[in-house]
């Protein structure tokens, strides 16, 4: 069972789960959950129709009702779980993964993750042991549901004027298809807008830079003030700037209080950011009165926490943001949205989107550097153990490996929860400090743990 994990359920199709894995995992939700009505949707993914099939089958065998939205993006099931009281979905995707690869992220009442640590690995353990899955004596129902208008009615209430825009869209050929040219209309240029689970174009993964060149070029030829890349199911979205670069998913987070602050007068407002930000996204915020409070990486952990602090919005590296008014959940449109109204707003006052991530941007990031190695513990243990030792910490947290923050740099070592890697970051006031403390960490890791960078 290779592909359980923290946040989901992911993996090559046909060799780390098959259908009959997805049948147990649909017969198991509905115990598992309490309920007798699951609602489904799924990405455009050549195996999602198959696992689909599969998925329905069994929750129709354990008793409980379907409702099926078919093709959708991960945030519209968030938005239909949610705003329809369901107690049970199930999103078919592997998100930014390439295509052989599927999945399944499975939410409880109000849209909550469910985690390893909160019902997978239930579900894992019953499939492990054998648990036998009889049918019911009254077998469910599908039925199919129809959320497009009232997903759209919710989710164009946050739409601006960019009339005074010229936006480039890359699109992944993922489930953004399924409704960007609605809401952002024909004047904007967009690449790669035909739904296509072979992703021909592109991994649907725009945190790797070669994935995001053909975004870029599409901003230099048509001189587009700001770029726009989903992932494969629409929960992640990310920019690119006027001058081609692009931003790092962590200043977005700060970017936003000029959206709900400035814009729509928010005081004082509680924000989420995950454990690897940028300290220049406290700083940013610090004018605006932002209680900002750090946690863990991953939506499993992220979106319960927005929900417990009554966080305005929050996000991560990976270009996940949070909102409130989402149902403390991740949306890339709605995110999108609120950026595109960010950098409409600053072109009317002669700003443009490049200068105001300058004024954001004020340290050298080193970005994640992953090592392979076996003892991951310990060898997180010996690098704070080295830099505390060496030099006075001012911060300290150990919830998601160790963040450690010292008068002119930091650092983040965690270790990756579905691959043999231990992560690691830094950001300093300099470039010269910043390979310094890099090159530190490496020989650290190479000489006593027999790391392998990659």
């Amino acid at each position: 069972m290779g592909a359980f994990h923290a946040y989901d359920i992911r993996g090559v199709y046909g060799v780390d789960f098959d259908r009959t894995t997805a049948y147990k995992v649909g017969y198991f939700i509905p115990e598992l959950l309490k309920t007798d009505k699951v609602l489904v949707g799924r990405d455009c993914r050549v195996s999602s129709l198959e696992i689909h099939d599969a998925l329905l089958e069994g929750i129709c065998d354990a008793g409980a009702d379907v409702y099926d939205l078919g093709l959708s993006s991960t945030p519209m099931v968030y938005f239909a779980t949610a705003n329809y009281g369901f107690k049970a979905s199930v999103q078919i995707t592997a998100s930014h993964n390439p295509a052989e690869y599927n999945g399944m992220k499975v939410s409880r009442e109000n849209a909550l993750p469910v985690g390893l640590d909160t019902g997978l690995g239930q579900i894992k353990e019953w499939i492990d042991n054998g648990r036998e899955t009889p049918v019911a004596a009254c077998r469910g129902r599908v039925l199919a549901k129809d959320i497009h208008d009232d997903y759209m009615a919710f989710m164009l209430k946050y739409r601006g004027d960019y009339s005074n825009l010229k936006i480039a869209f890359d699109l992944s050929n993922g489930m953004s298809c399924l409704f960007a040219h609605e809401v952002f209309g024909e004047d904007a240029s967009y690449i790669f807008d035909e739904i296509d689970g072979r992703f021909p174009n592109h991994e649907p993964n725009p945190l790797i830079p070669k994935n995001v060149e053909p975004l870029r070029k599409l901003v230099a030829e048509k001189g587009a003030d700001v770029g726009v890349i989903y992932d494969g199911d629409a929960d992640r979205v990310m920019f690119v700037d006027d001058r081609n670069r692009f931003v790092a998913p962590n200043l977005v987070i700060a970017m936003m209080a000029l959206y709900f602050c400035d814009g729509r007068g928010e005081k004082n407002p509680r924000v989420l950011q995950e454990i690897r930000s940028s300290k220049a996204v406290g700083e940013f915020l610090q004018p605006y009165g932002a209680d900002l409070h750090t946690w863990r990486v991953g939506r499993a952990y992220a979106a319960p926490k927005l929900r417990e602090i009554d966080g305005l919005w929050g996000g991560e590296l990976a270009g996940h943001y949070y909102f409130k008014d989402f149902f403390y959940s991740d949306s890339g449109l709605l995110a999108s949205m609120i950026v595109l109204q960010i950098v409409s707003d600053l072109k009317k006052k002669g700003r443009t989107f490049s200068q105001q991530i300058d004024e954001i941007t004020k340290y050298k990031n080193s970005g994640e550097i992953n090592f392979k190695l076996e003892d991951k513990k310990g060898a997180m243990d010996a690098v704070k153990d080295h830099f505390m030792a060496a030099e006075k910490a001012e911060a300290f947290m150990d919830f998601d490996g160790y963040r450690v923050e010292f008068g002119q740099w930091w650092f983040n070592i965690r270790p990756s929860n579905t691959e043999p890697y231990l992560r690691f970051i830094c950001e300093a006031s300099t470039d010269e400090l910043l390979a310094e403390k890099v090159a530190e960490a490496t020989e650290l890791l190479v000489e006593r743990f027999d790391a392998k960078k990659s």
